[in-house]
């Protein structure tokens, strides 16, 4: 299946026409991308700009690989893109997972292998762990295992990009503190277009109320690590070699603490492997399913 691109100007954050979908939830609204036919393979958005980090964003690319071979559902992450506005007083990622389960319920989508970058993969190893009869095998990466992140070995916590984020959120529409923090999201610093910030300011003006709704939000630390080793499902974590917001060295603990996982690690990469490396990670994806398809036909 070919994407058609969107209107000149809004490439980087709106899909195209027909594959954006809404549904209404107690908590408002939750706004997903449905592309391409098969097995379904349910995806969530990533962290970054907040508003601004939509699906679209994140996966536009990877998904014109993915699509051609799977039904993809891409949830976005609450008050990050569409969905929301919602405020909340407990771990962020479980107010996404919820958002996650209602698409499910509502497209009949029983299990599924999911998929996440960022505070989406996070959100579905937070689903795989309250809900393991809904997950079928798990793609992770760029992420903490836990609401509120994990202990490093080696690297500085917070790190470089969490800083940067932290100033922009606080002055929202301040044009250089987007700038600083877009480019400590890539290896590839020339990927900040001012096409991009351009569009990234006009949606961050039009979704303040989600940027009220996280302010007036508290997000409760939650380990999940001594919880990694009930997960027995087929894993595969991809990691950018120069992430500046979750050094590699985090992909080391799932595969210490997680018995079915592999790693895979990407040079010349940051923050978002689906977007900088789309081609090399949408077929590490399809590489992954397709193992696992015939692990269960030889089973």
């Amino acid at each position: 299946m070919t994407l058609a691109p969107p209107a000149a100007g809004a490439r980087d954050l709106v899909p195209p026409d027909g594959i954006a979908r809404t549904i209404d939830s107690p908590e408002g609204p939750i706004y997903y991308l449905e592309t391409g036919e098969g097995e379904p393979l349910v995806l969530c958005s990533a962290w970054g700009p907040q508003p601004g980090s939509t699906a679209w964003l994140l996966y536009r690319d990877a998904l014109e690989i993915l699509s051609r071979h799977r039904r993809c559902v891409v949830v976005e992450l609450t008050n990050y893109g569409h969905t929301g506005p919602v405020t909340f007083h407990e771990p962020t990622h479980d107010v996404t997972v919820r958002a996650v389960v209602r698409v499910m319920d509502h497209l009949g989508i029983e299990k599924a292998t999911c998929v996440g970058t960022s505070q989406g993969a996070t959100t579905v190893l937070d689903l795989a762990l309250q809900h393991p009869d809904r997950v079928e095998a798990l793609v992770l990466g760029a992420c903490h295992a836990s609401t509120g992140g994990d202990p490093y070995l080696l690297a500085n916590f917070p790190g470089e990009t969490w800083r940067l984020h932290e100033e922009s959120q606080a002055d929202p529409h301040d044009r250089d503190k987007l700038v600083r923090l877009m480019r400590s999201l890539w290896f590839d610093e020339s990927q900040v277009t001012d096409a991009l910030i351009d569009d990234l300011l006009a949606f961050r003006a039009d979704h303040m109320d989600h940027w009220e709704a996280t302010a007036r939000s508290v997000s409760v630390p939650h380990s999940n690590v001594s919880a990694l080793s009930s997960l027995t499902v087929p894993t595969l974590v991809v990691h950018g070699r120069f992430d500046r917001m979750v050094p590699y060295e985090q992909a080391l603990l799932f595969l210490a603490n997680m018995p079915s996982a592999d790693v895979l690690l990407l040079n010349e990469c940051g923050h978002w492997p689906p977007m900088e490396r789309p081609y090399e990670w949408a077929t590490a994806v399809l590489d992954f399913l397709t193992r696992n398809t015939l692990k269960g036909l030889t089973a």
